[in-house]
């Protein structure tokens, strides 16, 4: 077994990859940004070392750094938890190189995951069905053929993208140029890869996903899949487990079509295979190959915990469940805590002056702040994810509007009034959601409604959990001012001596 793991990444999902750790009597080792000099992962970790400033360039992106931690830390392994190089087929080769075990899919499964274009060409070799669509495609008039033999809409994708990055629809002739451009540029600047695609234009599908572990002895599993339709701009906010559209047989078959990828391409660790679903059938979205944000519903239907299955994995062992040992139980829905405006979703930083996390049977929260904590504007948005879990997809719904009501998160705007306007949704309740639903449901101005009730009911809240003798008012005053202290002060005598070092090292 490993005796220490370095985790290259932040947040909540750093925490998450050292409790596992501690669980299983490693040693864990936190990096950091000037942003994050007082992040909770710093302080939860057995070690922590500082790698350069809050652009991500400079930091969580910057594999030389991470790696020359890794040797001055004489780490075993790194875990890249999700985002920053966790798809980063170089990263990990550059682990294995400098003699640390990449705990992920080789790099080899990372490239063919990470390209759509090639992603497909391997899904239709393992007879698992993919969107109507084309192969990558070198000229327009290449992508106004295929248009019109798919029939519009149509999307055109970048083959590296990701999080909905690089996807754009065109409806008729006259907008697939533009989309063309577009599409084509993101790519380049997002990916460095300006190979694009076409794919028929699924309406209102669901968007279906399944948790896949494999061994490097061979074996493979699915744990069931999860529904991921709730989403904005094709960014997921609200994933449930399982989908209230599917039953066993469903399950059985589509779990069926992600194991059958996985062996194709020899996938290894953990890993998703995504999936649009509509009119009864199946269609290949992409891979991911990585640990998901939302592996935590995954793991309180079935009982396995996943970041633990990883390092074991990663260490050589073998898979100790088959597939008739996963076993289902119950519902879970997880509700992503971003610091945004709750009605147009634009990003908001700031400090967190008060924070209390919901409690209760039945209740999740996978965290990486505190109060007192500065949201970096230079990171994502995400603050928490609040996970909710029932007997029954109701009792599940009930608990989570529950736990919404309980979440005090004061100095930063978040999007808690979009989740509670969801969960009050009698189509969302119905399970009656598609990818299109936030926009046809009109959930913004439901929103609005529900700010109207929901501010002075927390207003009510924070009087009774706010500790202090300050005024709300005088509370803002006095972080402006260590905000104000922390800009002038942004990198101490740690970081000082550590960018020296690095700057040497260059």
């Amino acid at each position: 077994m490993f005796s220490k793991v370095l985790v290259a990444n932040r947040g909540e999902i750093a925490v998450r990859v050292m409790r596992a750790c501690k669980e299983l009597g490693i040693e864990s080792v936190a990096v950091y940004s000037s942003a994050d000099k007082k992040a909770f992962h710093r302080v939860y970790a057995d070690e922590a070392y500082y790698i350069g400033k809050a652009d991500p360039r400079r930091s969580y992106l910057n594999i030389e750094r991470i790696l020359e931690v890794a040797k001055r830390a004489e780490v075993d392994a790194i875990h890249p938890g999700y985002g920053f190089l966790a798809e980063n087929a170089e990263f990990a080769e550059r682990c294995e190189e400098e003699g640390f075990v990449f705990i992920g899919p080789s790099p080899e499964a990372i490239r063919i995951a990470g390209s759509k274009v090639k992603s497909r060409e391997k899904m239709m070799d393992a007879g698992v069905p993919v969107i109507p669509g084309s192969p990558k495609l070198d000229s327009f008039d290449e992508a106004f053929e295929w248009a019109e033999r798919l029939g519009y809409p149509v999307a055109v994708k970048a083959s590296g993208g990701g999080g909905g990055i690089g996807i754009v629809i065109a409806s008729n002739p006259s907008e697939l140029e533009e989309a063309f451009k577009k599409s084509k540029k993101l790519g380049e600047s997002y990916f460095k890869d300006s190979t694009i695609y076409l794919e028929k234009y699924l309406a209102k599908p669901r968007h279906i996903e399944v948790q896949v572990l494999g061994d490097e002895h061979g074996n493979v599993i699915h744990l069931g899949e999860r529904e991921c339709s709730i989403q904005r701009r094709h960014q997921k906010l609200i994933e449930e487990s399982p989908s209230p559209a599917i039953d066993e047989e469903l399950r059985e078959r589509i779990g069926g079509l992600a194991v059958k990828g996985a062996k194709e391409i020899g996938y290894t660790n953990a890993g998703t295979f995504e999936f649009l679903y509509e009119n009864g059938e199946f269609y290949f979205l992409e891979i991911n190959s990585r640990l998901q944000v939302e592996h935590t519903i995954t793991e309180i239907v079935t009982g396995i915990d996943i970041v633990k299955y990883q390092i074991l994995i990663a260490d050589g062992e073998p898979l100790h469940h088959d597939q008739e040992d996963v076993t289902f139980r119950g519902h879970a829905i997880e509700c992503r805590i971003n610091a945004e405006d709750p009605v147009n979703f634009y990003p908001r930083s700031g400090r967190i002056v008060h924070y209390r996390s919901p409690g209760g049977i039945g209740v999740r929260v996978d965290s990486g702040i505190h109060m007192g904590y500065r949201i970096p504007e230079e990171y994502d948005s995400m603050i928490s994810k609040l996970i909710a879990y029932g007997e029954t997809r109701k009792e599940a719904i009930a608990r989570m509007r529950r736990a919404l009501y309980e979440y005090i998160i004061e100095g930063v705007e978040t999007n808690i009034p979009f989740h509670i306007a969801v969960m009050n949704d009698e189509e969302f309740v119905r399970g009656n959601i598609h990818t299109k639903f936030v926009e046809e449901r009109n959930i913004a101005e439901k929103v609005k409604k529900y700010l109207k009730v929901f501010r002075p009911i927390k207003a009510k809240l924070d009087e009774i959990f706010m500790e202090s003798d300050f005024t709300r008012e005088e509370i803002f005053a006095i972080t402006a001012a260590i905000d104000l202290y922390e800009e002038e002060q942004r990198v101490g005598i740690e970081e000082r001596i550590w960018e020296a070092i690095f700057s040497l090292g260059a």
